[in-house]
């Protein structure tokens, strides 16, 4: 399964591909290593996956935590499964609800603060998770999550500057227990400083004591609920002991002869799998990579992904559309049409916010690969702290519209559009590739430009991590540092609003990839983890 990679293709980076027969790939090297200590220890790719995402929740704070929610793809040595652990809507939540808070022009519920958060799927994702497929006792994967919580960590250079930015803004250091929780000394930690959480420390330990049931209906779910009625929320401990994650039967595509997997909405997920699907109608190999008339294709393509998962994606149960319906051959072949090689046009596009969400992958010798996606969205979610716990909450609430012809509409217990998305590649019904890039609406743009360079150019997968992309977003196409400016001209000679643009968050979106190279305890794995961020690709 090595797929003909061109090794030596290369762009500026400072990072190779790792190839070992268990890796684990995350953006923060603490995560990376406490997944490889469980592999280590006899445990397998879910309790790698779930070990590193309870270190990820302490050492990138400003993209996820305690109070985040997760998606996961897992091949299981027999087949791939998908869990959709992302939160639900408080009972009390209604479009009136907000309307009467907030004014009849509100058009979604707020950015930050109690009611934008909805219940924190991740803590019973990860119990979902081992309880099925997990090895080692729930409590073994806490414990390297716990032990740098309570002795600290330096903190690296990237997350530091997440961290600068999102103490900047009133809107999240004015929330209850953000100050407290994420500004030690009255401001940001500086890089290499000591950064403890030893309230998160304790509720880590609890988590592990009771294997989560503390934390949806023990003390842990009445402190949350507690600390939402005195700041005006509307969650209730019976919102928290009625949540499950769900699992699901990913959504596939076909492309140059593999096939793409995505968690069903209410993800975003499908909107790569549309872009792919009128892609797949091109001759994307006959352009030079990197060239004017491949990036206009793969532009134009993502544009009218975009426009259709903005109008219809939600919860299944409120959509007008259903998955297979938006990739449909003969409806694909009707967006595909719609491209003109010879200019730019305006699809009706939509927008997203940008996010905050880290994304990690893990694959043992025995075979089974896990990719896995957490989050608590902009940043530092909803910049409420649960006093005591250590709890960070995301805000989901605020993907919700109160728009009520919109399938995303607010109601009670639906799940809100969700913009993070794992990603799994197959061929011919066997485990070829994990992979996500994390970054609000670059994900599925960055599963487009990663997987057109490995399939259609051959770029092996770090080199295609490595590449500069673009970003389409709100009808101008920015270019990362790094993109050659021929091309940029050419994309504007074609009628795109080209222009550069330093986003101080998540920039191009950040990626980890674990390709299998064949018998994964003989031939082993290949891994990429994205220079963008402070991560790393780790492996044994």
């Amino acid at each position: 399964m090595t797929h003909a990679f061109n090794w030596s293709t290369g762009y500026a980076s400072r990072r190779s591909p790792v190839f070992a027969r268990n890796i684990v790939s995350t953006s923060h090297p603490l995560g990376a290593q406490a997944g490889l200590k469980m592999l280590q220890q006899g445990g397998n790719a879910v309790d790698a996956a779930i070990a590193a995402a309870a270190v990820m929740t302490i050492v990138e704070p400003c993209s996820n935590g305690l109070g985040s929610d997760m998606f996961c793809i897992l091949w299981d040595g027999q087949g791939l499964k998908g869990l959709n652990a992302s939160g639900c809507a408080p009972e009390a939540w209604t479009p009136d609800y907000f309307r009467r808070k907030y004014g009849a022009d509100a058009k979604t519920p707020p950015k930050r603060g109690w009611d934008s958060v909805t219940v924190p799927g991740a803590v019973a994702g990860w119990m979902t998770l081992h309880e099925r497929h997990g090895k080692l006792p729930f409590a073994d994967l806490m414990a390297p999550a716990i032990e740098i919580a309570e002795r600290g960590y330096g903190v690296p250079v990237i997350v530091q500057h997440k961290w600068t930015n999102a103490v900047s803004l009133s809107e999240l250091t004015g929330q209850p227990g953000f100050a407290q929780a994420f500004m030690p000394h009255g401001r940001q930690p500086h890089v290499g400083e000591r950064f403890a959480f030893p309230e998160a420390a304790r509720a880590l330990k609890l988590i592990a004591q009771t294997r989560g049931e503390a934390y949806y209906r023990g003390e842990i779910a009445a402190a949350i609920a507690a600390h939402a009625r005195e700041h005006g929320g509307a969650m209730t401990e019976a919102d928290l002991a009625a949540y499950r994650p769900e699992w699901v039967t990913p959504i596939a595509q076909d492309y140059r002869g593999h096939t793409v997997h995505e968690i069903p909405p209410n993800g975003q997920g499908i909107a790569a799998l549309i872009a792919l699907g009128i892609l797949q109608r091109f001759d994307i190999a006959s352009l030079p990579v990197d060239s004017v008339a491949s990036q206009h294709l793969q532009i134009e393509a993502m544009k009218l992904a975009f426009a259709d998962v903005y109008r219809h994606v939600g919860e299944p149960r409120a959509m007008s559309l259903t998955p297979a319906q938006m990739l449909d051959d003969a409806y694909l072949d009707e967006r595909a049409r719609r491209i003109d090689p010879r200019h730019a046009q305006d699809h009706g596009p939509g927008h997203v916010p940008q996010g905050g969400t880290i994304y990690l992958t893990a694959a043992d010798e025995s075979g089974m690969m896990v990719s896995f996606i957490q989050s608590n969205y902009m940043g530092f979610g909803s910049g409420v702290v649960v006093p005591g716990w250590g709890i960070s909450l995301q805000n989901r609430g605020h993907g919700f519209t109160l728009d009520e012809t919109r399938a995303n509409v607010v109601g009670p217990g639906k799940r809100p559009f969700h913009t993070i998305i794992p990603a799994f590649l197959t061929k011919d019904g066997q485990p070829v590739m994990s992979f996500g890039v994390m970054g609000g609406d670059m994900q599925p743009q960055g599963h487009l430009q990663t997987l057109v360079r490995m399939l259609d150019y051959h770029q092996q997968p770090q080199a295609a991590c490595d590449a500069p992309r673009w970003r389409w977003f709100g009808g101008t196409v920015n270019a990362e540092d790094g993109f050659d400016p021929a091309t940029a001209q050419g994309l504007r000679d074609l009628g795109h609003r080209v222009e550069p643009f330093a986003d101080s968050y998540q920039d191009y979106g950040a990626g980890q990839f674990i390709w299998r190279l064949g018998d994964p305890a003989v031939h082993g794995y290949a891994a990429a983890s994205d220079p963008r961020r402070d991560g790393q690709a780790a492996g044994w």
